[in-house]
């Protein structure tokens, strides 16, 4: 689904008007599984890695919170491993193609026989927003 087609102009006024139906608490909700649909309408195995940065920055925000009150290390160490999850699924799927086909090239100008293979991957639409958006929360949950 994009921004000019039929479909959108259906789905966004029906998810404005359920907005403002439903009670305060439970509009957050309404609004993160109306973007996970839009999200899905372009791709669908690609929704599991924005579910996937979710889950971390979700969890990686309560343990953060949970562990406010203890060991200063733990917390970091807790900001560390969400932090690079996060980038693991960004350097995957922006750079590491990216770097293969440097290796394979400085393979080339060395005489080597070896190359590398590139994996067959689609750049998901919005890897950077959105990774970079968890890692923003990360930090502001960790500095409280």
């Amino acid at each position: 689904m994009v921004f000019n087609s039929f479909q959108f102009l259906v789905f966004f006024p029906i998810v404005v008007l359920v907005f403002y139906i439903i009670p305060l608490k439970q509009r957050n909700l309404w609004l993160l599984l109306c973007s996970y649909y839009f999200y899905m309408c372009w791709n669908v195995k690609y929704s599991l890695l924005i579910l996937f940065s979710t889950l971390i920055t979700y969890l990686g925000g309560l343990l953060l919170d949970i562990a406010r009150k203890e060991n200063i290390n733990k917390r970091k160490l807790i900001l560390i491993i969400c932090i690079s999850l996060n980038l693991l699924v960004l350097f995957i799927f922006k750079y590491c193609n990216f770097i293969i086909e440097n290796i394979n090239r400085l393979h080339v100008l060395l005489g080597m026989n070896k190359n590398i293979y590139t994996m067959d991957l689609l750049l998901p639409v919005g890897i950077s927003f959105y990774t970079f958006q968890a890692l923003g929360y990360l930090v502001d949950v960790y500095r409280d």
